[in-house]
């Protein structure tokens, strides 16, 4: 197999017809006036993506339900068996009900605007109605569009800096897009495409430079990471991450990828940390552009069953340090349940129903709030089970066994809504607005 040459680039489009029906949500509010506050206190200088889209330019299927409101409005899309849910992340009023069939993920598409809903198809944008021109901010009906970026077996969706990364495990192909483009393009926006030396569940990151981080693998398994410059030639690579998997950036610009014995850093050149176990599996890192820690799932037993896991990784790139730190007894989690707070904190959801925030240095617990009943992990990793989304300081919490998503306020504990859904929801996503 050779290195790529160069890079095509390719709009592609693809129609998929859907519908859409209205859907009923009972509302439990328990200090909904301190949701209200809290939801509309990001900036209104500019969407998530920095770039302008009026009613009119973009979205024109929903100018006339569209209305200028006070400040940006978070909206949640919420998967469950047999469509995709949008709730208002203020009032958790039902904003769209779109029929799909299939098992369904969905990932903010890094925009503001819009939502990624993996399908059979690839990719499918799911427009939220809601995003911020300028100082002016917007909310209308979401509609679930016709435009698909196509691609067999759709995975792994990654937003960094101004760019939103594709990813299609059928095939290894890259599909690559300036994320603001997608607000005003009409229909899908002009993409960069970039192909694997063989197919595998991968995934790529784009620096801010142009460079591209891409996975190795095979069907057979996944060995590292190559680095493709923005002519498309490969300049380094590394097949020291065997199972690599998970991807994020830190301060810095410094990439963190997961694997089977620690993991992997770039920050124009390659290093290794190296798990404290012979196995040491992190398999999911999230992470924060403030901070150089990254906090990853951490697994040690290769024949564990299940997916529930009972120490979490705190990866500091500044100090070169890889530490892994137990939870309190009794609690674990899957990898639906780790985010990043406010603060940079690691938050986690805990089997016993409880958010854990963990100090990202030391993995000192800061504090624990009960949200849900306690819980048990699921048979297989599609299986519904709570899930948890943070933004702007609040954590939605979804709770399958009772139908229902709760919104938590992380600086003090205080459940301040809760939605009860007439679906049992799976995956989640937050739009900024």
């Amino acid at each position: 197999m050779t290195p790529l040459d160069g890079m095509r680039i390719i709009p592609t489009r693809v129609v998929v017809m859907t519908n859409v029906r209205p859907s009923p949500l009972r509302l439990t509010a328990l200090g909904a006036a301190g949701l209200l506050l809290a939801a509309c206190s990001s900036d209104t200088g500019s969407d998530a993506s920095g770039s302008s889209a009026s009613p009119s330019s973009a979205g024109t299927s929903l100018a006339s339900s569209v209305e200028e409101v006070s400040a940006p409005q978070p909206r949640l899309t919420l998967t469950y068996d047999g469509g995709v849910l949008v709730l208002d992340a203020t009032t958790f009023e039902v904003v769209g009900d779109h029929d799909m069939e299939g098992f369904l993920r969905v990932n903010a598409a890094g925009d503001g605007r819009h939502a990624l809903v993996t399908t059979d198809e690839g990719f499918q944008v799911l427009d939220t109605g809601v995003w911020t021109d300028g100082g002016t901010s917007y909310a209308g009906d979401s509609e679930l569009t016709d435009d698909v970026f196509a691609a067999d077996t759709a995975g792994h969706v990654v937003v960094h800096g101004d760019r939103t990364v594709l990813f299609a495990d059928g095939t290894g192909d890259i599909t690559s897009f300036e994320t603001a483009d997608l607000l005003t393009a009409d229909g899908l926006p002009e993409t960069e495409e970039w192909t694997s030396e063989a197919a595998h569940h991968g995934v790529a990151i784009e620096l801010e430079d142009g460079t591209l981080l891409s996975t190795l693998g095979d069907e057979e398994g996944r060995s590292g990471v190559r680095v493709l410059d923005p002519a498309g030639e490969e300049v380094a690579r590394s097949e020291e991450c065997p199972g690599v998997h998970g991807e994020g950036t830190v301060a810095g610009e410094v990439a963190v990828f997961g694997c089977e014995d620690g993991v992997l850093l770039y920050d124009g050149e390659f290093s290794k940390l190296t798990a404290p176990d012979a196995y040491g599996r992190t398999g999911n890192v999230f992470t924060s552009e403030t901070s150089p820690v990254a906090v990853g799932d951490y697994n040690a037993d290769p024949d564990a069953e299940g997916y529930l896991l009972s120490r979490v990784a705190l990866v500091d790139t500044a100090a070169d340090r890889l530490q892994v730190v137990p939870l309190p007894a009794g609690v674990q989690y899957t990898f639906r349940d780790l985010a990043r707070g406010p603060q940079d904190e690691a938050v986690l959801l805990g089997t016993d129903g409880s958010l854990h925030l963990l100090d990202e240095e030391t993995g000192e617990l800061l504090a624990s709030h009960p949200v849900i009943a306690p819980w048990e992990g699921p048979e297989e990793w599609q299986d519904a089970h709570p899930a948890l989304r943070v933004h702007d300081g609040i954590a939605y919490v979804t709770e399958p066994a009772a139908d229902a998503v709760h919104a938590v306020d992380l600086g003090t504990g205080e459940v301040l809504a809760t939605g009860e859904l007439e679906v049992t929801p799976n995956e989640i996503a937050v739009v900024t607005g």
